[in-house]
């Protein structure tokens, strides 16, 4: 298939329009109808509804949405790849959670531009769900992930457990009040475990979906919030966070994931170093 159809049906999907996905890629309205019906002739269903005030995704164009999704991806993958083949005898995707970044894969890319510079490292973040689906299509080599399904043809390695712990920068030793509470989202399964164990705190008056980025909100003001221990724990030893007694704490599993074939000479160095670098937080 040529990938520019693939493109072509994501911005109409996007945008709504075949006027605004022409706009929006430089092309002509006709040519964006054209790619339009080659695509739907290849498959031999309707990808649009059409109507005056624009076009919505038929059923089967949503079926089809994902896998578009795929295919991009893995072209621009596969571009990634051919372009480094010239400086970089091999090139490394890959994905995790954004909490998991934060002294902890920042670090060990950190570990592998010096040990291993021959290796070319590309980084990407996102919900355990996204990146099996990206291990699965190929588009991701290893992923770093909380509680994970086991994607098929992975090998799945147990890192450490990481622990979210309830922090508050409020100065004096009292009972934090849930006025004071921000929900910080570490994804689908923290969202759903502080539902069921905070159930009057599910509309906060601040939800926070950044990040480790949230930690400068709570040494800027006075509030409590959720965040994984190594993040804190130097605030905490400096006494400028505290962790209430009694408080819930909340515990993951980390694991990687990565091809079960696989070239183990190349791979086996990589994985090693992660491990290394796991085992600081166990």
């Amino acid at each position: 298939m040529d990938i520019n159809l693939a493109r072509t049906f994501l911005m109409v999907a996007e945008s709504g329009s075949f006027i605004d996905a022409a706009r929006k890629m430089n092309i002509t309205q006709s040519t964006v109808s054209g790619r339009i019906k080659g695509l739907e002739d290849m498959l031999g269903r309707p990808m649009f509804e059409r109507s005056k005030t624009g076009a919505t995704l038929t059923n089967a164009g949503k079926q089809f949405e994902r896998h578009a999704l795929a295919l991009v991806r893995v072209w621009q993958h596969a571009q990634a790849e051919v372009g480094l083949s010239d400086q970089h005898r091999d090139h490394l995707s890959i994905g995790a959670p954004p909490a998991l970044w934060d002294d902890f894969l920042i670090k060990w890319i950190a570990w592998m531009r010096t040990n291993i510079p021959d290796i070319a490292v590309s980084a990407v973040q996102g919900v355990s769900a996204a990146m099996t689906q990206r291990l699965i299509e190929g588009t991701l080599d290893l992923a770093i992930m909380y509680r994970p399904s086991q994607p098929p043809g992975h090998t799945m390695e147990h890192l450490f457990d990481e622990e979210f712990v309830l922090v508050t920068s409020a100065k004096a030793p009292t009972r934090w009040a849930s006025e004071d509470y921000v929900f910080i989202d570490w994804g689908p399964d923290f969202h759903q475990d502080h539902a069921i164990a905070f159930p009057e705190l599910t509309n906060p008056g601040l939800s926070l979906d950044v990040g480790p980025i949230s930690l400068d909100y709570l040494l800027s003001n006075e509030c409590a919030g959720y965040f994984p221990l190594r993040m804190v724990k130097k605030h905490v030893a400096r006494g400028r966070l505290r962790i209430p007694k009694r408080a819930r704490k909340f515990v993951y599993p980390v694991y990687m994931a990565y091809p079960e074939t696989r070239d183990d000479e190349a791979y086996e160095p990589v994985i090693a170093s992660l491990r290394r670098e796991a085992a600081r937080h166990a």
